[in-house]
């Protein structure tokens, strides 16, 4: 096979070299993220359920997940959720089929509330499900001509399920990697120690020339918290920690500002009962945060596509996004030279996926390089990545894989 593959040199500088570059990634207790989170825990749950029920993952898709924000009482010591978040589960998914010459009803409905249930417990600990959190489902059956491109005759490798593109880059800039590194480590070592930091960590990352600023807004836990004193050392430690782990990945002058919508005179602070925002008038959707890599980047090429929740069998705006991180990431590894790659795979509906309409990886390389010294290198990289493009939905079922 004889794989549509393209290598050549990026016309730009490497972003690392420009002199404006912006990042930002919403971290897990984001209302976008909470969606995000919940529509790949359901498609997880629902690809299980079809693989233990009748062997193989059947049509679907959970990336239409919404959450409507709840309405709280936030105070020093611990206060309460007045009106309950919103979450209303929507998309399509098989719920009937024919196994064996026997018609099974597949317990669609119950499966999706378990897992949403349980990422919520799992996730932000501080939301009582059923008092603070009400979800809903509304997943319908998929349409019949979606539901033949899917296919069901046993084949090795799928027919991709839209016209349409993912996007990756590599190797990751110091201010993405800071950016990506502060949420991660707040929302986790950080976190596990320091209760009164919710789970609704965002943060800016912002480089002129050689400064990097980034702003941190973090949702502090009112139980946590007794005083406006304690709520100001909560702040000055967030942002000593994050000065801390961001001067492990630069030697550029670094300045860190947390919660700077605070006015101490005025009493006005970001407190909240649940640890985040969705509980005080903060509306959620599915991709509209993090694209597959974890970040936003608009100083990088993005797919508008809702990774998060599709079917990775496949659903091009899922495995192509996921995939050609994953081969950016593969490649800069493996082959010197590269300052900066962007990889974009283009599908056409009908066509399996391991065979991309165009598989394109644009190159900026060192100095001493030339493009067609490693474009033969590049090439064998890529290709082995699609031809095993099936590894993707493997990791995806199970969980291996971020993407959001």
């Amino acid at each position: 096979m004889t794989r549509n593959i393209q290598v050549s040199e990026l016309d730009r500088q490497a972003v690392e070299d420009q002199q404006v570059e912006i990042v930002e990634r919403k971290g897990l207790g984001h209302p976008d993220s909470i969606c995000d989170g919940i529509a790949e825990s359901v498609s997880r749950a629902l690809s299980q359920l079809y693989l233990d029920r009748v062997g193989k993952v059947l049509h679907y898709n959970t990336d239409e997940t919404q959450l409507a924000a709840g309405r709280a009482a936030p105070k020093y010591g611990g206060g309460e959720v007045i009106e309950p978040i919103y979450i209303l589960l929507v998309g399509r998914a098989t719920k009937t089929y024919e196994h064996e010459g026997e018609v099974l009803e597949l317990p669609v409905d119950s499966t999706a509330l378990a897992a949403a249930r349980e990422y919520l417990e799992e996730n932000i600990p501080e939301l009582e499900y059923g008092t603070d959190v009400v979800i809903d489902v509304r997943l319908g059956e998929g349409s019949g001509d979606l539901q033949d491109v899917f296919g069901e005759d046993e084949v090795q490798v799928p027919m991709a399920n839209d016209t349409s593109y993912g996007v990756g880059h590599a190797p990751l800039t110091e201010t993405e990697t800071i950016v990506k590194e502060i949420e991660n480590g707040l929302n986790g070592e950080y976190a596990a120690e320091n209760p009164e930091v919710g789970p609704d960590v965002k943060v800016m990352g912002k480089r002129e020339g050689d400064r990097i600023d980034v702003t941190v807004a973090v949702a502090m836990v009112d139980a946590y918290v007794d005083d406006l004193d304690a709520y100001k050392r909560a702040v000055a430690d967030v942002r000593a920690y994050a000065e801390e782990l961001a001067h492990e990945y630069t030697d550029r002058e670094v300045g860190v500002e947390v919660n700077t919508a605070d006015d101490y005179e005025e009493g006005s602070v970001y407190l909240t009962v649940t640890g985040t925002s969705a509980e005080q008038g903060d509306d959620g959707s599915v991709g509209r945060g993090n694209r597959a890599n974890g970040l936003i980047t608009p100083n990088r090429p993005m797919s508008m596509e809702a990774t998060s929740g599709k079917n990775p069998v496949n659903h091009i705006g899922k495995i192509y996004n996921l995939l050609s991180t994953a081969t950016a990431e593969a490649v800069v590894e493996d082959v010197d030279g590269i300052r900066d790659l962007q990889m974009r795979l283009l599908s056409q509906i009908g066509r399996p996926i391991d065979e991309p309409h165009v598989a394109d990886a644009q190159i900026v390389v060192e100095d001493d390089i030339d493009v067609a010294d490693i474009e033969e290198d590049v090439s064998e990289i890529v290709d082995e990545k699609l031809a095993n493009v099936t590894d993707i939905t493997r990791e995806a079922i199970e969980g291996d894989i971020s993407t959001f």
